[in-house]
């Protein structure tokens, strides 16, 4: 008689966890041992269900726990409330969260109360900042105190683990599964005959993405001067922004950004879009951090709008530079790199620091040894 299957819920609301857990559960469901079963809790759904499709994924479940500018206080509360229910009614042989939102804190935190084994997706990532990013510092250090696997994606989150007392024998190297994401969307795109959003190819172009909670304020407006600046500087290179529906980040780019010609303030796009503007972009402005470890696949110099970050593979590789918000900084670094051409030049053939297509198959031959 043929044992069943283990049940692993992979739990997920943000489109950043969307992509970095949607190439786990595509692999999974070709193991002879685990039995992947998917959890939305839907902070951002309508993100979520944009990857849920171009990946043709379906959830078995959605919490369906987003509200209208919700604090990370009465957000706490619903996941908190909702996953004991939905824990206790599928009854897991295993939880698996990625990464550092408060939804894979809170799925833990859930897990570890129902003494559920916790394994933790890109685990060991540290800005030594607990401000920066913000929450998110914090949820990943206290997500490694409760999780009983931990999947490094680089060898300093590996060695971060270690140095924090977490036994190597509970620690993989993995990579990230943001890159299996990835290859498989340019893989994807190859095949396509029009291209996902329409671009002016034979105009220069930076992507731009920004929308982080601890830049809310003074620091964001700050950001959008040094953009203003650049794009006054440079009137014939057209600037992309797909704009974060928060309304701490619509507020302040409507009034700073919105007649400035050659800035294209544009809806949040789906996941090809995005990665079809990675590739055809001559420079990428970022405070995000999924983008930080995926445009290197495009051998892109990336501008990160930030004060520190968990991801310094990158910058050490040469593939990024931390900016911050100051308008004269991000106006230097970017003539920086627009006015030197080379720069790019140098980056053509270098690995991705951050994987190489192969995390999830790594994760899933970890586990189907050791949820037995």
């Amino acid at each position: 008689m043929a044992k069943s299957k283990k049940k692993i819920l992979l739990c997920w609301g943000t489109r950043p966890e969307s992509l970095k857990m949607a190439p786990l559960a595509i692999e999974m469901k070709k193991s002879k041992q685990l039995q992947p079963i998917v959890l939305l809790t839907g902070q951002h759904i309508h993100m979520a269900n944009q990857v849920m499709k171009l990946f043709n994924l379906k959830a078995d479940y959605n919490l369906k726990l987003m509200t209208h500018n919700q604090s990370l206080s009465s957000l706490s509360e619903r996941i908190l409330k909702n996953m004991e229910r939905m824990l206790k009614k599928i009854k897991p042989d295993c939880v698996l969260v990625q990464g550092d939102t408060s939804t894979a804190f809170l799925v833990a935190l859930s897990a570890f109360y129902l003494k559920i084994p916790v394994g933790h997706v890109e685990a060991g990532l540290r800005s030594d900042d607990k401000y920066e990013p913000f929450p998110e510092e914090i949820n990943r250090r206290l997500i490694t105190q409760v999780a009983d696997f931990h999947f490094a994606p680089t060898s300093l989150a590996f060695s971060r683990l270690v140095k924090e007392g977490v036994p190597k024998k509970n620690i993989v190297k993995t990579g990230n599964t943001g890159i299996d994401a990835l290859i498989e969307m340019k893989r994807i795109l190859k095949k396509r005959k029009k291209p996902p959003i329409h671009l002016d190819l034979n105009k220069r172009n930076i992507l731009l993405t920004a929308h982080r909670r601890e830049s809310f304020g003074a620091p964001f407006k700050k950001l959008c001067q040094g953009i203003q600046k650049v794009a006054r500087f440079y009137p014939d290179i057209d600037i992309y922004y797909p704009v974060h529906l928060n309304p701490n980040v619509q507020k302040v780019v409507k009034v700073m950004l919105k007649n400035t010609p050659n800035i294209h303030l544009i809806e949040p796009v789906a996941y090809d879009s995005l990665v079809y503007m990675m590739q055809h972009s001559d420079l990428i402005l970022t405070d995000s951090g999924g983008i930080q470890e995926e445009a290197p696949s495009f051998y892109k110099p990336i501008l990160v709008l930030r004060n520190v970050t968990e991801r310094p593979e990158g910058v050490k590789a040469g593939f990024s530079r931390i900016v911050g918000q100051e308008p004269e900084r991000i106006f230097k670094e970017t003539k920086r790199c627009l006015d030197n051409p080379e720069l790019t030049k140098k980056l053509q053939g270098k690995p991705n620091p951050y994987g190489d297509g192969k995390a999830s198959k790594r994760i899933i031959q970890f586990l189907s040894k050791q949820i037995v």
